[in-house]
């Protein structure tokens, strides 16, 4: 008997007009006009998250139509890595172009839920760019690697506002992508793909070939 095809959905992309007019083109500083660029995007069901070269976050929440800022402290630099994590608590991490990392704790109006903002930072670890973030489900853990191979593993107790980092990894090249599943850490660089298991602090190259 042939199986009967899944109805076809058409959808329409535009602009989100709505989103980029809430954020600003130029800023000014002193006598300085400072043109905004868009340099890093994270989407999930509830959130658009949008860094900025000024060093803020802009944060859209798609429930309640409405747009929160949130920055760090001190100089003003680009964010290049933003991600996004539903969980118990809604979370985004934010990474920037000095090596700077933070994870914000958003506030939420469901009974239970997180009352309060709450940051916490990767501190002094990462030097250069960060590249790539990868939350695990639970929130409990944050993976950061930058563009001089460093990946970081940060532990983060949200009830007594803890984050514990340290370096995990060392590769000789840029890392672009990880994703982390099941105690295995997923970890693309400029030269090779390869898993590295957490508990065993093991890892296992995909491919023999180094990448060109």
């Amino acid at each position: 008997m042939a199986s009967v095809a899944s109805p076809v959905i058409f959808k329409e992309f535009c602009p989100l007009y709505y989103l980029l007019n809430a954020i600003p083109t130029k800023i000014q500083k002193g006598f300085r006009s400072i043109v905004v660029y868009l340099t890093a995007l994270d989407t999930n069901g509830d959130y658009i998250a949008v860094g900025s070269s000024i060093g803020m976050l802009y944060l859209y929440c798609r429930h309640l139509n409405q747009m929160k800022k949130y920055n760090f402290e001190g100089r003003c630099e680009s964010i290049t890595f933003v991600k996004l994590l539903s969980c118990f608590d809604d979370l985004v991490a934010v990474g920037t172009a000095s090596g700077r990392v933070a994870v914000f704790q958003l506030v939420s109006s469901l009974p239970g839920r997180n009352k309060q903002l709450r940051r916490f930072d990767v501190a002094g670890i990462h030097k250069s760019s960060i590249t790539a973030l990868a939350w695990s489900p639970n929130g409990m853990k944050l993976f950061s690697g930058d563009d001089r191979g460093k990946i970081v593993y940060s532990a983060l107790d949200l009830d007594q506002g803890i984050c514990n980092s340290s370096l995990v990894l060392e590769e000789p090249s840029s890392i672009v992508q990880l994703d982390y599943n099941q105690k295995v850490l997923l970890v693309s660089t400029l030269q090779r793909t390869l898993l590295f298991y957490t508990e065993e602090k093991s890892v296992n190259q995909v491919g023999t070939q180094p990448r060109k």
